[in-house]
């Protein structure tokens, strides 16, 4: 019997280091489910093997005990056929058969208080043997259920742990290319792009500084322009009053002789003023 109990112990122990393994190493899920599966398949066709040869010994102990009761019964049955036939040998007055069959009587009763007695041992056997198998088939059921709810269940957790280690290479795949990471291949990137905008901008306002210098020269030059021209202009409005006040003073030098200093200083008063 404990060997028995014992061998139950060692399947239910494999079958739950086998699920724990399994679950523990999801390198590949669905092979290691599968072989969960296979585990326990295997742990529950020897754990049917102990609990048919558990039977089988109960079985065994049940036709023990019927045979035990059955001899004590006969044995009585005996033991009073005996006694019986001693009573009537004694009513005969025959002593020595009835002596015999007393002896017989009493060889008879102790025969079938052994098998009494060994009836009794057996039926305590048979009923612990009874609670043991009840136990092993309850166990065996429940592994049947495990394994049943187990393949149930493979594609679901087989979907779940693949689904668990795609978001863990996901995540470790978003760690890797952290863009606030200056070391990062993005962040480098992103840099040298960044360096080339600085480069383009800086170009540009180059570019413009260059363009606005020659738009200021170009004013420059028309502002010089500009006075040159206004200074011709005058000059050629002031050219004919001149040549007349010329003419003039000649035709009055020669008329007159010499003009007078006033009429000079007043003409001249004149051409300032026009001037300015």
């Amino acid at each position: 019997m404990a060997k028995k109990q014992s061998i139950w112990a060692r399947i239910f122990g494999i079958g739950k280091a086998n699920a724990n393994a399994a679950i523990d190493a999801l390198e590949d899920p669905k092979k290691m489910l599968d072989q969960t599966v296979r585990d326990y398949t295997n742990n529950i066709a020897e754990a049917e093997q102990a609990v048919a040869q558990t039977i089988g010994n109960l079985r065994m102990a049940e036709d023990d005990l019927a045979k035990a009761q059955t001899e004590a019964k006969d044995w009585g049955s005996k033991a009073l056929a005996a006694s019986n036939k001693a009573e009537e040998f004694a009513a005969a007055g025959d002593t020595a058969n009835q002596d015999k069959f007393n002896q017989l009587a009493t060889v008879a009763i102790q025969r079938q208080m052994a098998a009494e007695k060994k009836a009794n041992a057996l039926a305590a056997t048979v009923g612990t043997q009874n609670e043991v198998v009840e136990k092993l088939k309850a166990g065996l059921n429940t592994m049947q259920t495990k394994r049943q709810e187990l393949v149930s269940k493979r594609d679901e957790l087989v979907a779940r742990a693949r689904n668990a280690k795609t978001q863990n290479q996901m995540m470790d795949t978003i760690k890797a290319l952290d863009i606030n990471d200056p070391s990062s291949e993005i962040s480098r990137f992103e840099q040298k792009i960044r360096e080339d905008e600085a480069k383009v901008r800086g170009a540009a306002e180059l570019a413009a500084s260059s363009l606005d210098s020659q738009f200021a020269a170009l004013e420059d030059l028309g502002a010089a322009t500009e006075v040159e021209a206004r200074l011709a202009a005058m000059k050629a409005v002031n050219a004919p009053a001149a040549d007349i006040l010329e003419e003039a003073d000649g035709a009055q030098a020669l008329e007159a002789g010499a003009p007078e200093m006033s009429e000079i200083e007043a003409r001249l008063a004149a051409m300032k003023k026009n001037q300015a």
